[in-house]
């Protein structure tokens, strides 16, 4: 017998908090539903951060069941609060509708689109919320919101406990929200939303608004957010985001971001990143750790840039760091002869790689003797590289750690 969808979504450690989950249990395996995620478009791509969601509207398809994705081209031009030190900065019509056609080639890559029943559904929230008439949304449905329970929430308490400015505009954002979930009910039989732990109010505030609007039953459905072993953020390194679009994160860096997942994270992202069934892993759970790291990196890439690229990666990997040669497909940087004439400083040669975002973060490695140039250790802070150390090849190999190499060209 097949596993329900709610059940396999807690064997794979994707369940948080649900409204009401036996309800819900049994509404999924009785008919298919439709059920959302939100993503606001603050940038060109998303990133691993998110992917967890992006998993999720996947398992939907699995079960049979179709998933909207909400794309924010309103809510992004508010911001939502949660989690946020300070207001989101404003973007222009023209940048989030640039963004919103990036994020959704994404989608289309993780989800499946030949099945008209459980092929995705975009719907983008400025089509109702840039329609919107204050004075009638206030009547209608600012009435169902109290002020009390609205500073009661953690993405305004926590604010306003380190006494950091919330403007109102961003205070809006839980009711945009709600009504957001109102809308996909009434126009799209949306009956569930889910979204991360951080979300659960704003979550709880749209079901409660449907039942009060219309009177009908809806359910809020959340994930864990994605702590590393390390204590470090899900989707973020010392070099910066771990995108997911190519053209700004190479399926090579993506594969070994994967790679270098901690021990004690390998199985869970095994169970929340890849396809593999259940049973598999807990078959493998006792491999060797290194071969289990391999796999997942390569389920990982593969999912999204294809069983070639995925390949690709691991045999560049292995050619880089057993033979210390240079593999076929590293991440190159290409840099104008003219701009080296006159040397270029090693802290901005390694910014400029990418392999860190700081100068201050490039002293500190290299203090620790963590950045190589064609395999030799940098001790040197003040070092200019001219374009006579290229040699003949008319390139270098710039390291950072044993994991982490860039070739850089010129042209």
């Amino acid at each position: 017998m097949n596993k329900s969808f709610l059940t396999e979504f807690k064997e794979r450690e994707y369940y948080n908090q649900c409204t009401d989950f036996n309800e819900l249990n049994e509404l999924m395996n009785n008919k298919p539903i439709r059920a959302y995620i939100g993503f606001d478009c603050t940038a060109k791509s998303l990133h691993v951060g998110s992917l967890l969601q992006i998993m999720c509207l996947r398992m939907l398809q699995k079960h049979g069941h179709q998933p909207i994705v909400l794309l924010g081209g309103g809510t992004t031009r508010i911001g939502d609060p949660s989690g946020k030190e300070e207001t989101r900065k404003i973007l222009s019509d023209k940048e989030i509708d640039s963004n919103i056609k990036n994020i959704q080639k994404v989608f289309n890559i993780f989800l499946k689109t030949s099945n008209t029943k459980t092929k995705p559904i975009f719907v983008n929230n400025h089509k109702w919320l840039g329609k919107l008439n204050y004075i009638k949304f206030l009547r209608e449905i600012g009435k169902h919101f109290t002020i009390n329970k609205m500073l009661s929430f953690d993405s305004v308490k926590l604010r306003l406990d380190r006494e950091q400015s919330l403007s109102y505009m961003e205070f809006n954002y839980m009711i945009l929200q709600a009504y957001d979930f109102l809308e996909l009910n009434r126009n799209k039989n949306c009956l569930v939303q889910i979204g991360g732990s951080d979300q659960w109010g704003n979550i709880v505030n749209g079901v409660e608004l449907i039942k009060r609007y219309s009177g009908k039953q809806s359910f809020g459905l959340t994930t864990p957010l994605i702590t590393l072993a390390s204590g470090a953020k899900m989707g973020k390194t010392e070099s910066g985001a771990v995108w997911l679009d190519k053209s700004l994160l190479s399926p090579y860096e993506y594969w070994q971001f994967w790679r270098n997942t901690d021990d004690r994270d390998v199985i869970k992202f095994l169970k929340m990143f890849t396809d593999l069934s259940l049973k598999k892993i807990d078959g493998i759970k006792n491999n060797n750790i290194n071969e289990l790291k391999i796999l997942l990196a390569n389920e990982a890439t593969t999912m999204l840039h294809g069983v070639s690229s995925a390949k690709k990666a691991e045999q560049t990997a292995k050619k880089t760091f057993e033979t210390g040669s240079i593999g076929d497909d590293l991440p190159t940087i290409k840099i104008n002869k003219r701009k080296i004439e006159s040397g270029i400083n090693i802290l901005d040669l390694v910014v400029l790689s990418k392999l860190l975002i700081s100068k201050s973060e490039v002293r500190r490695i290299i203090k620790n003797r963590g950045i190589k140039i064609n395999n030799e250790i940098i001790e040197d802070q003040t070092l200019k590289i001219f374009s006579e150390n290229f040699k003949n090849q008319n390139f270098l190999k710039l390291s950072l750690g044993k994991k982490k190499h860039v070739i850089i060209k010129l042209n």
